[in-house]
């Protein structure tokens, strides 16, 4: 894969991302108009519960608009969990980012954590819900494999690597357990991968590229089964579009 069919592929499945604590309505605006761009348009933005309507309005219906749930902590809070997503779903959002209750999971009470997954699944019917596992806490690949199932026996449509708000975001190896998961599940052939945290370079997306074609094949490669969650790649993958060039290595870690 060349580094522009590369960051064509990754533009294509890019969830262009804003969850800043001072975000406003002109940084939403801002992130709405550089999802449409010379080289093409995101898969997707990202943006906190409050901001679906003004994106939906400002978006090309064929630009999903992403919110979170549960979001960044992933408390054991199902009324907060599902006020989220019934706000998402009332405002016009396609997709929910919950995150999973892994500190409760952890704790020895996956019960708990797997039902307010299935609840929320329940109340974003008819949207895309990706969920958030928070590999880089999670501190072994039975963990990693524990919340994947919890996920992908609730019927979410994606496993999400992070948030994005904690000390260790997406790693190669996270993602090599979580895409296996997927792949031994019955479910395979319906649920995608989302790599967070982290990514900010069409070197650093093509290591994930290829990890999901070697370990999924060629199907995965759209977006409908695999995304990138990000703010930062897009200024790598324009520079690339641009025939300016690109990182040439992945980001240290990947």
């Amino acid at each position: 894969m060349t580094p522009t069919q590369a960051a064509r592929l990754a533009l294509d499945c890019l969830d262009l991302t804003s969850l800043n604590d001072g975000d406003d309505a002109a940084a939403i605006d801002a992130l709405c108009r550089r999802a449409v761009g010379p080289h093409g348009k995101v898969a997707a933005v990202c943006v906190w519960p409050r901001f679906v309507t003004q994106a939906r309005a400002a978006l090309p219906r064929d630009v999903a608009v992403a919110a979170v749930a549960n979001f960044p902590d992933g408390a054991l809070d199902a009324a907060r969990a599902l006020a989220d997503t019934r706000a998402i779903v009332a405002a016009g959002g396609d997709e929910v980012d919950l995150v999973l209750p892994w500190r409760t999971m952890l704790a020895g009470q996956a019960d708990a954590a797997a039902q307010l997954v299935a609840q929320v699944r329940s109340a974003c019917r008819g949207q895309r819900l990706k969920l958030i596992i928070e590999s880089g806490e999670l501190p072994t690949p039975d963990a990693i494999r524990h919340a994947c199932r919890i996920g992908l026996d609730a019927g979410v449509d994606f496993l999400k690597t992070s948030s994005g708000k904690t000390a260790q975001g997406a790693s190669f190896d996270a993602a090599r357990v979580m895409l296996e998961a997927i792949a031994a599940h019955p479910r395979a052939a319906a649920v995608g991968f989302k790599a967070s945290g982290g990514i900010r370079t069409v070197a650093d997306a093509t290591s994930y590229l290829t990890l999901a074609r070697d370990v999924m094949g060629l199907r995965m490669l759209n977006p409908a089964r695999l995304r990138f969650g990000a703010s930062g790649l897009l200024t790598d993958i324009e520079r690339v579009l641009s025939g300016q060039g690109g990182a040439a290595t992945p980001t240290p870690g990947y």
